[in-house]
């Protein structure tokens, strides 16, 4: 699954760099440092934008692209602003049967986003994920902690509604 940049502005605050700072100076030269450190810098920003990979990077004294790829080589970490209200669409075996990949592409026409994108308000992010255990309802989504199951893509409008107003 293909992780995109995002086009939101960086707006970490100096607060939130001390605590990187820190996180990363009580990590520096311990063998694996970069996933404890990636994950903390995770739960200060909320997600990983280049800006915070950078400074990883330049505390720990490696390359970018270590720290970029090990960003996005594990699913955990998020590249992506998620938005007030998370759309994840399961994309596993179950639900891409039954119709899966069409509720992906009626949510891309309906939010004005692609898979991994944020809306310009700031209100829905929308993900593909792999299966989340609810193979009976297939297809499902989430948004945030709503499931959804057994969706066709004319249903998706009124669901999108109830998070609208």
């Amino acid at each position: 699954m293909k992780k995109k940049l995002t086009s939101v502005p960086f707006s970490g605050t100096p607060e939130q760099k001390t605590a990187l700072d820190a996180v990363i100076a009580q990590h520096k030269g311990e063998a694996g440092a970069l996933m404890p450190i990636l994950q903390k810098a995770q739960d200060i920003y909320g997600y990983l934008p280049v800006e915070v990979q950078q400074m990883i990077a330049d505390g720990l004294d490696v390359p970018v692209s270590e720290v970029f790829g090990v960003a996005t080589f594990y699913s955990q970490f998020l590249l992506n602003p998620k938005g007030q209200y998370p759309v994840a669409i399961c994309l596993g075996t179950a639900c891409y049967v039954k119709g899966a990949g069409k509720l992906m592409e009626k949510m891309e026409s309906l939010l004005g986003i692609e898979n991994g994108g944020l809306t310009p308000d700031l209100k829905f992010s929308l993900e593909a994920t792999r299966c989340i255990g609810a193979c009976g309802l297939a297809p499902v989504l989430t948004i945030g902690e709503d499931v959804y199951g057994r969706l066709t893509p004319d249903m998706l409008k009124d669901i999108l509604a109830k998070y609208q107003n």
